[in-house]
């Protein structure tokens, strides 16, 4: 499975104007010829629908300028849970109302019918790393007084109602996929007990597999990356919610990926970096573990 990774679902829900979207008929009509490409080649397409909400109107990574992007030299106003901004130098955030809930909900469902009709086989809905969803069910973050803050139950709700929306839009054979933050990694903050209270609910609203990271509600968290950090978090949401999970997160060698499969902490591993490092990862994966010689035609005369 080949996954397009946070694609915004409105122009304001990118994180950098450099960002793709999938908010309009145009975009999606681009994503089908991306979409026939990776399955001419036996690969499975799947789709990120994410916002980047208080984190949006950002310099691309490589800019040597860094933080929000003035409106003056083409920024924006990001949308958030609050008009709190992530760090001093983004720009503020618009504070939403329950309107303006209740209209972003349909945009994700817009975005997910247009994600199926470009032939997208699996849609993921981006819910961690501190963009708009996990703002919303982070206690960090949110410091709401209205229905969609204070309990756990009202900083939930805008997640639930996204995903029951987006369930109805797909087709009931594509899988319906949530990358979640399982812990912020700070005192007072969002929990992995409390995810996995999350993850029992999202079931319920017709979620197929919890794709488990962690952090980015805030910016000062101290979070120990090591290799497989976030693999426990995927174990206990497993066990203890009943639903299918991904680990992600510094998984880069071939024999620890399969490890996880077969030791039964995830039903799937997602890897990000290491494939972007090396795009041939899958076939030397596949030599390491003895499954066999997977070289596509048209490189098989070369030696990799």
């Amino acid at each position: 499975m080949i996954v397009v990774e946070a694609t915004a679902i409105e122009p304001e829900g990118r994180i950098t104007p450099g960002c793709t979207g999938i908010w309009n008929d145009e975009q999606a009509d681009a994503w089908s010829k991306i979409v026939m490409f990776i399955q001419r080649y036996g690969a499975i397409p799947a789709i990120q629908l994410a916002h980047a909400g208080r984190k949006a109107s950002t310099h691309v990574p490589w800019s040597p300028t860094r933080g929000g992007i003035p409106i003056s030299e083409g920024g924006w106003t990001p949308k958030g849970v609050t008009s709190e901004k992530f760090v001093d130098s983004h720009n503020a955030p618009h504070e939403l109302t329950v309107n303006e809930i209740s209209a972003i909900v349909q945009l994700w469902a817009s975005a997910a019918q247009r994600a199926s009709d470009a032939g997208f086989q699996v849609v993921e809905i981006h819910a961690a790393h501190g963009y708009l969803l996990h703002q919303f069910y982070s206690p960090i973050s949110n410091t709401r007084n209205d229905q969609y803050g204070g309990s756990f139950a009202n900083r939930t709700k805008f997640l639930l109602e996204v995903c029951k929306e987006v369930r109805v839009a797909l087709p009931e054979s594509t899988p319906l996929l949530v990358r979640l933050s399982a812990t912020d990694w700070v005192e007072g903050g969002w929990t992995i007990d409390d995810s996995i209270e999350l993850s029992r609910l999202l079931k319920q609203a017709g979620v197929d597999l919890i794709d488990c990271s962690s952090g980015g509600a805030v910016p000062n968290a101290q979070v120990p990356i090591s290799p497989g950090y976030q693999v426990e978090f995927a174990h206990r949401i497993r066990r203890h919610a009943q639903i299918p999970t991904a680990a992600v997160g510094r998984i880069s060698e071939p024999k620890q990926a399969n490890a996880i499969i077969d030791s039964g902490q995830a039903d799937a591993v997602m890897i990000g970096r290491a494939m972007l490092d090396d795009p041939y990862w899958a076939v030397h994966a596949a030599r390491e573990l003895g499954i066999g010689d997977i070289r596509t035609k048209e490189y098989a005369w070369v030696q990799m």
